[in-house]
């Protein structure tokens, strides 16, 4: 029996998960690594106030502050944006729309409550364009 479809990849790793934007994205996945880049972002942004000056006026500060404090707080601002655009585009890729709605993540207002909606809307139950199952991906021939 023949069929049209391309070898699918149902076991991704870690690499995946965090970097390619390619496949489809279950919710429990998608919340999971959410939390972490979360952690991660609550961890630079502690160690960054214990830093400050006592008598800083913590009303008075803004993000640019931050990103200007250490010079690694954009790369990893740049790289949280990166692997969260990932998640973003799987997820999308799991309900059958298209990737590129994930650009509404940096509208702003829109970005908040879309990462929130993402994790609680079911994944489509079969195969769809993007992959054969949640948590999976079609490999190229």
């Amino acid at each position: 029996m023949q069929h049209d479809l391309p070898p699918a990849n149902t076991a991704p790793g870690f690499f995946w998960l965090f970097l390619s934007p390619i496949g489809r994205l279950g919710r429990k996945p998608y919340w999971l690594a959410l939390v972490l880049l979360w952690i991660v972002i609550a961890i630079a942004a502690n160690m960054w106030v214990k830093s400050l000056p006592p008598e800083t006026d913590m009303a008075a500060l803004q993000v640019a502050d931050f990103l200007s404090s250490n010079p690694l707080f954009p790369l990893l601002f740049l790289i949280v944006t990166a692997v969260e655009l990932a998640l973003v585009i799987k997820r999308l890729q799991d309900l059958g729309l298209p990737g590129l709605l994930a650009l509404l993540a940096f509208v702003p207002v829109i970005n908040i409550l879309g990462i929130f909606a993402l994790g609680f809307f079911p994944g489509n139950a079969g195969p769809n364009r993007y992959g054969p199952m949640t948590n999976s991906y079609y490999r190229r021939s």
